[in-house]
C-alpha cells in the first residue's frame, strides 16, 4: 500500500523542527550558561536575545502568513534552512553583545522561515481527519531534539561554544536542505486528496433540493473579529511565558540558584524533553477524538505545577516532577495549538490567521525570558520571577474553557 505523501512531509517537518530544538531552542540556555560566565554578560542581556526571538516573530508573522498562502511553504523552508545554517556561521565568530544579537536575529528568521509555522500550514492542508496526528508528528522533533541536550553541552565544555555552533551551521546544511526539497503545498499539486482517502461523492440533496451548508471558512478579518481567536491567543501567549523561560533559564537556575553542574542541568532538560515525546505521543493516540480546548486548559495547570516544581525544588525528585509535568503539557498541548485555530477557522486564510496570531503568542515568548532575567538580576536568582510566570500561565486555563468554537 503506497503511503499517504502528506506523512512524509510530516517527518520531514519532525526532521527539521529536530534540528531547531536540539541546536538551537534546547540549547540556547546552555549558550546563555557559557556566554554568562566567559563573557560576564547579564542574564538580562542574554534573555534579550531570547526576546529578539519573540520579536521577530511578531513582526514576521503576519509576512510568512501571506508569503505561505500566496506562494506556498517550500520555497520558504528552502530559504530559511540557508539563512539559519548562515547565523550559525555568525555566532561563531562574534566578539561582542551586539554580534550575539544579529547572530540571533539571524538564526530567528531562519528558523521562522524553515520552522514549526510553514510546515503547519502545509500540513493543516493535508489532512482534515488526522490534522492533529500529524501535527503530532512535527512536534515528535521539536521534543527528540531535546534529546541532544547532553551532547550540545558537552560539545560546548570539550571543543567550546564557537565550534559548536559552527559545527551546528554545517549540519543545519547537510540535513535540512534534503528535507526542504520534500515540502508539497497542498495534495492536489501531485495529484493526491486530503487524508489520502478517496474523493467524497457529492451530497445527497436535502428535502426541498437544497444542499446542506458547507463548513465556514473565515478571512482573516473575519476570524479578528471573533471572541475565540483573542481568547486563543492570548492563552497560547501565557503558555509559552514558561516554555521560553524555561529554555532560557532553567540551566543557569539549577547550576547557580539549585547548585548542580551543567552536565546534571542538561540530563533534567533531557528528562523534560522525553516526558515532551510522551505527550507528544500521547496527543497522536487522542487525535481529534478529544476537546482540544480542555486538553489545553489542562496542560496549562500543569505548565504552573511543572515550573512551580523546578522553582522550589529541594530535591532531585521535584526536578523530576518538573520534567514530567512541563514536558508532557508541552508536548500535548502544542500541536493543539494549530490544529484548535484550523478547526474553528477553516483554511480559507489559514497561514495569515496563524501569523496573526504570531503577534499575540510573541508577547509571552517576549515577556517570559525577560522577566525571569530581570528578576534574577534584582534578586539574585530566579525565584521570585519563576513563581510569578507560574501562576499566570495556570491562570490560562480559564482562557482555553472560554475559547469555544465561533457559531
Amino acid at each position: 500500500m503506497k503511503l499517504f505523501y502528506g506523512w512524509r512531509i510530516a517527518a520531514a517537518g519532525a526532521g527539521i523542527q529536530l534540528l531547531h530544538s536540539a541546536l538551537l531552542v534546547q540549547a540556547f540556555g546552555a549558550y546563555v550558561a557559557v556566554l554568562s560566565e566567559e563573557r560576564g554578560w547579564s542574564k538580562t542581556a542574554l534573555a534579550g536575545g531570547a526576546a529578539l526571538q519573540s520579536l521577530e516573530g511578531a513582526l514576521l508573522g503576519p509576512a510568512l502568513g501571506w508569503l505561505v498562502d500566496r506562494f506556498g511553504p517550500r520555497l520558504l523552508v528552502q530559504g530559511g534552512v540557508l539563512l539559519l545554517a548562515f547565523g550559525f556561521f555568525f555566532l561563531s565568530q562574534i566578539d561582542s553583545l551586539g554580534g550575539f544579537y544579529v547572530a540571533v536575529v539571524l538564526v530567528s528568521i531562519g528558523a521562522s522561515l524553515s520552522g514549526y509555522f510553514p510546515f503547519s500550514v502545509a500540513l493543516v492542508h493535508w489532512f482534515e481527519r488526522r490534522r492533529a496526528r500529524a501535527l503530532s508528528i512535527i512536534s515528535l522533533g521539536l521534543a527528540g531534539g531535546g534529546l541532544a541536550v547532553p551532547v550540545v553541552g558537552w560539545a560546548m565544555q570539550t571543543h567550546g561554544w564557537r565550534t559548536t555552533a559552527m559545527a551546528s551551521g554545517v549540519i543545519v546544511l547537510l540535513v535540512g536542505l534534503p528535507l526542504a526539497r520534500i515540502v508539497r503545498r497542498n495534495p492536489a499539486e501531485i495529484g493526491e486528496t486530503m487524508d489520502g482517502l478517496p474523493p467524497a461523492p457529492a451530497p445527497e440533496p436535502t428535502l426541498g433540493g437544497t444542499q446542506p451548508a458547507p463548513a465556514r471558512s473565515f478571512s482573516a478579518g473575519q476570524a479578528l473579529r471573533t471572541r475565540a481567536f483573542w481568547l486563543l491567543g492570548v492563552g497560547h501567549a501565557l503558555a509559552l511565558l514558561v516554555v521560553t523561560a524555561v529554555n532560557v533559564h532553567a540551566i543557569s537556575h539549577m547550576k547557580e540558584g539549585l547548585g548542580y553542574s551543567l552536565a546534571q542541568a542538561s540530563f533534567v532538560i533531557t528528562l523534560m524533553t522525553i516526558a515532551q515525546a510522551c505527550g507528544v505521543l500521547l496527543g497522536a493516540a487522542m487525535g481529534d477524538r478529544w476537546d482540544k480546548r480542555r486538553v489545553a486548559a489542562l496542560c496549562m495547570l500543569a505548565h504552573m505545577v511543572g515550573l512551580l516544581a523546578l522553582t522550589w525544588a529541594a530535591h532531585p525528585v521535584m526536578l523530576g516532577a518538573f520534567a514530567i509535568f512541563h514536558g508532557v503539557a508541552w508536548g500535548l498541548r502544542g500541536p493543539f495549538m494549530q490544529a484548535l485555530r484550523a478547526d474553528y477557522f477553516g483554511l480559507q486564510a489559514i497561514g495569515m490567521i496563524l501569523g496573526l496570531s504570531a503577534i499575540i503568542i510573541s508577547l509571552g515568548q517576549v515577556a517570559g525570558p525577560m522577566i525571569a532575567g530581570l528578576f534574577a538580576d534584582a534578586t539574585g536568582n530566579y525565584r521570585a520571577g519563576f513563581t510569578v510566570l507560574a501562576l499566570v500561565a495556570g491562570s490560562g486555563s480559564l482562557l482555553f474553557l472560554m475559547a469555544k468554537k465561533p457559531a
